[in-house]
């Protein structure tokens, strides 16, 4: 019987001998951050799930989702309130055609609610959401964030520090305010929250407007459309609410 030492010098030599598998190439890394706060209802919790759902049934994100170089995209969600309260919805599924997208939306849809409160704090949803990108079994030169919620940071830091950390590595964060509890809320996450290559948001007036906006919000996210120019930068409109890019 060998050493014990020649033992783990084999075994060493074999880790080392063993090529790692590289992880698969998508188009878009996506990360998904939906709104449980207290101010959120079952019914609004509803809207929000059936809106995501409906969107990666459509025919529109499937056409996005094709137009990559690879035709794959890899998607992530989880429901968020305080600080370090994020659970998960969905994890990590790759998605490269409608029957793909289909299964994603069912997982949605039998997601159950796990959170009902604990304050809003977007920077650590946004914390969260970098954990997830860092831990992610795909690897894709493109990343983004895509926030929604009813409400302004109040707990934890100021969101404006975690937005900062993830552009510095290169991070999209983009924004789906409702604004029908607080009528400027797109005012704060246009400057605390968006932010990044290509950022940009789409405020809603109320829940019942999100799904159409949502459904617009992730194929400009997967196609990678958003405006980059000034000029293309002018406010836009979806069922009477604005579409703005970030201001830095």
């Amino acid at each position: 019987m060998l050493p014990r030492r020649a033992l783990l010098g084999f075994a060493a030599l074999w880790l080392l001998a063993t090529p790692v598998r590289a992880a698969e190439e998508v188009d878009l890394l996506l990360v998904l951050a939906v709104d449980a706060s207290g101010s959120i209802s079952e019914d609004r919790f509803r809207l929000q799930r059936q809106g995501y759902a409906d969107a990666f049934r459509d025919r529109k994100l499937h056409a996005a989702i094709a137009s990559g170089p690879s035709g794959s995209v890899a998607v992530a969600m989880f429901q968020w309130t305080g600080p370090g309260m994020q659970v998960p919805s969905v994890p990590w599924s790759r998605l490269s055609d409608p029957a793909s997208a289909a299964a994603f939306a069912r997982r949605i849809e039998l997601a159950p609610r796990m959170l009902f409160g604990g304050g809003t704090s977007i920077s650590g949803a946004i914390d969260h959401s970098m954990r997830l990108l860092a831990a992610a079994p795909f690897h894709a030169h493109r990343r983004v964030i895509d926030i929604s919620g009813d409400g302004a940071n109040n707990r934890g830091r100021p969101a404006w520090q975690a937005r900062d950390e993830a552009v510095a590595q290169g991070i999209t964060i983009n924004g789906l305010p409702i604004l029908a509890m607080e009528w400027n809320l797109d005012d704060h996450y246009r400057e605390e929250v968006i932010g990044g290559p290509g950022a940009f948001m789409i405020p809603v007036a109320s829940f019942e407007e999100f799904a159409p906006a949502v459904l617009r919000k992730l194929v400009t996210e997967i196609a990678g459309t958003a405006p980059r120019s000034p000029h293309e930068n002018s406010l836009w409109r979806v069922r009477g609410a604005r579409f703005g890019p970030a201001r830095r």
